[in-house]
């Protein structure tokens, strides 16, 4: 029997330089797996890049992106595919690879150095480091070639390498890249209202109107023509200043808040941002008129957006809103949709033609030719007219539908009955549908995460209320339902990042704030609408692990990254609303609702000194704070709530009556928090025993069902008697409400 010696590799021991190849093949992020056969020896985000670059004495070259992310693909084929660039890259560099969905952690921090040094931001994100992770030089996409300003990159990786062999320009970027972590680290990581605890208490905290503060912000800088919050492009959707808009509007009756919101949301809808055959939103516009979009769909726009419109059809009762809330459910569903409940993420923005390579928006666009090779010619010229198809295009010698022309003005155009039209328009739609699905698709990132998921389940079961629409709490309890069996577990109370499919079930990364915050939403949102018990459960588990892992007590604030993650430079916070609303102003909300289900106040004490610590943030840059300004608004003047104490089913939840649900659902509430409950106390032990909780929460407290289903309905710290008919509850609602006697002030012009 032979021995190994000394000098014998240890054959259970990888000996591989990690360097020598591209190491991406390994991983289930479908961005990263598009970069597996580049010539650059890409390396994924682990310890064995982070010590080569150690070992080697290195820099490592950080390249952030996302599989829908329009330029990281451009950079991709015209530097990336080099094998000159390759060969610079894996001489000199360490490279690595970032998906932003799934790392959004290193996102956060280098995003925050990129915005600091050169006042912008956005993907590709290009990041130099030295071999300890301190950035020293940062950009977003760079051409192969210098162009005007923006230097090649094959020239700034020469550059970058050659200081690096200097030892005083080396010297130079070290003393750099330590004034820029130091930067990053007062940025994310310090709470400047920390110096506001030693106030009186009533001095201390958000001022007494965030929510009117903030819009009148966003009035200030509303385009009241086109829709949107500047008068240029790009208009990006931030459904979040809609909603404010619309909570101020139900607080104050000032119209001036509501015309800027509706505005906003009928320009993107007639607009091309809007998918007018297959419903959904695009990214966000690039030009003032909401016309040309950035292509790729996501699934957080399309939640947080099919709420805002449900929002907006109960403040108007127009049907028009609730069409494109019905229209983005359907496409999230047919498009997005994991076959075992959960929802994937994006599709990308291009795809590729019949003979030719990728192009930007190339799956939606028309020419006149397209429309007749799809439609006969009558249906073809209705169709170029509802939609503007023209010779000449609005996107590069093609058109991007918007909507050019309604049914009424067609028919009064065409001399026929609007209802004659308006069916003729919905049939030719649905024949140019089919025609567009035979086009080649744009691909679609298949992963699913577990907060993008939180919000989709939201907007369903808010769909599902509003709507009266049982498909949609249906498809709401699949998803909720796949993320807690696949990411979620009981036993810690700990969420995963990230699902993906990769030769069975493949899960990866440690949950965000933005996780647990929008799946706790989703979860309550469902618990309101079914009455099952279990879904609030999952809301007070994943808020007891909020407190636990992200709450730092010295600092009053909710870190974004947990106590038990990685902490790459610093360790940072998301009040700002981002494309996401902001996760720590979502974490708030959430505690704020679900402190009324607990005995004590262990969440409230949170979200208390929570928004006392953010007060500088929130009064010095209101509309980059949309979301902390809703949480503190609801923490001034309390969540709104209606407690239904009714029979328990056999399964042990229960059932509000449908009529119920509908008069509720007719008035727009900010924040309605429905908290059901069994009739009777022993009922309610049965649940509060299922919850671990040793006695119930205000919400539930004493508010057993009298002579059938009872509402208690409360608002603005102050409750209503028990109520067994719906009308006079819906009554209360609006007679609690802390809206003030007049409404004839309006939003300064």
């Amino acid at each position: 029997m032979s021995t190994n010696s000394d000098s014998d590799p240890d054959p259970d021991v990888d000996t591989e330089d990690p360097l020598s190849r591209n190491r991406l093949d390994g991983e289930a992020s479908p961005y990263l797996a598009q970069h597996a056969d580049n010539p650059v020896n890409w390396q994924p985000w682990d310890e064995a890049a982070l010590a080569a670059a150690r070992e080697h004495d290195r820099p490592i070259f950080l390249s952030v992106g996302y599989a829908a992310c329009h330029w990281c693909h451009v950079m991709a084929e015209e530097s990336f595919e080099d094998p000159a660039v390759a060969e610079l890259l894996n001489g000199r560099f360490v490279p690595v690879k970032v998906d932003r969905e799934e790392r959004p952690d290193l996102d956060r921090v280098y995003q925050t150095v990129c915005q600091t040094v050169t006042g912008s931001g956005g993907w590709p994100l290009s990041v130099w480091l030295t071999p300890d992770g301190d950035p020293f030089y940062v950009g977003t996409y760079f051409p192969p070639e210098t162009k005007g300003r923006r230097p090649g990159f094959g020239d700034v990786l020469e550059r970058v390498a050659d200081s690096w062999a200097d030892p005083e320009e080396r010297s130079s970027l070290e003393d750099r890249a330590g004034e820029w972590t130091e930067a990053a680290r007062n940025e994310l990581e310090e709470t400047p209202g920390q110096e506001l605890d030693a106030r009186d208490e009533s001095e201390a905290g958000p001022g007494a109107s965030p929510l009117s503060d903030v819009a009148d912000a966003l009035a200030r800088s509303a385009d009241r023509e086109r829709g949107g919050f500047s008068r240029t492009g790009p208009k990006f959707p931030s459904p979040w200043r809609i909603e404010a808009l619309l909570a101020a509007y139900e607080r104050t009756g000032r119209d001036g808040y509501r015309d800027v919101a509706l505005t906003t949301l009928d320009a993107m809808h007639e607009g091309g941002v809007y998918d007018h055959l297959g419903g959904g939103f695009h990214r966000y516009a690039t030009d003032r008129t909401w016309t040309v979009p950035h292509f790729e769909k996501m699934l957080y726009d399309n939640a947080e957006l099919a709420r805002v419109y449900l929002a907006a059809r109960q403040v108007t009762g127009d049907e028009r809103y609730a069409e494109v809330a019905r229209e983005t459910f359907a496409f999230v569903a047919r498009e997005l949709g994991h076959p075992e409940g959960g929802f994937y993420g994006t599709l990308d923005a291009r795809s590729r033609p019949p003979g030719g390579g990728d192009e930007e928006g190339s799956f939606y666009v028309w020419t006149p030719e397209s429309v007749r090779d799809a439609l006969d010619e009558g249906d073809a010229e209705l169709f170029e007219r509802r939609f503007g198809v023209t010779d000449g295009g609005n996107f590069e010698g093609r058109t991007v539908l918007t909507l050019d022309a309604t049914v009424e003005e067609l028919a009064e155009t065409r001399g026929e009955s609007v209802e004659t039209v308006r069916e003729r328009v919905d049939r030719v739609e649905r024949a140019a549908f089919e025609a567009r699905a035979e086009r080649p698709r744009p691909n679609r990132d298949e992963k699913v995460l577990a907060g993008w998921n939180g919000l989709m389940v939201h907007a369903l079961a808010e769909g599902g209320r509003v709507l009266g629409e049982e498909t949609y709490v249906d498809r709401a309890r699949e998803a909720l339902g796949f993320v807690r069996e696949h990411l979620y577990d009981p036993a810690t109370g700990r969420l995963s990042r990230r699902y993906a499919d990769r030769d069975g079930p493949d899960v990866a990364g440690v949950g965000y704030l933005e996780d647990y915050a929008f799946l706790g939403r989703g979860a309550l949102a469902l618990y309101g609408v079914t009455g099952e018990v279990d879904h609030l459960g999952l809301a007070l588990s994943l808020a007891e692990t909020i407190v636990d892992a992200f709450h730092d007590p010295d600092r009053n604030t909710l870190y974004f990254t947990p106590d038990h993650g990685e902490t790459p430079v610093t360790r940072p916070q998301e009040p700002r609303d981002q494309s996401t609303p902001s996760s720590l102003a979502v974490a708030l909300d959430l505690l704020g609702a679900l402190d009324h289900f607990r005995p004590d106040d262990r969440f409230g004490t949170v979200v208390e000194s929570t928004l006392r610590s953010n007060t500088v943030r929130l009064e010095s840059r209101p509309t980059e704070h949309v979301s902390l300004a809703l949480a503190a608004d609801r923490a001034a003047t309390g969540h709104a709530e209606v407690t239904v104490a009714v029979d328990t089913r056999r399964d042990g939840a229960v059932t509000v009556p449908d009529e119920w649900h509908r008069r509720l659902a007719e008035r727009y509430v900010p924040g309605l928090l429905l908290a059901p409950r069994p009739a009777t106390d022993r009922g309610l032990d049965d649940w509060l025993a299922r919850l671990d909780l040793d006695e119930a929460g205000p919400v539930w407290a004493d508010r057993t069902a009298a002579n059938g289903p009872t509402a208690y309905v409360c608002r603005s710290f102050a409750c209503s008697p028990p109520q067994t008919e719906i009308d006079p509850a819906t009554e209360w609602l609006d007679d609690l409400s802390p809206r003030p006697q007049s409404r004839s002030r309006t939003v300064d012009e």
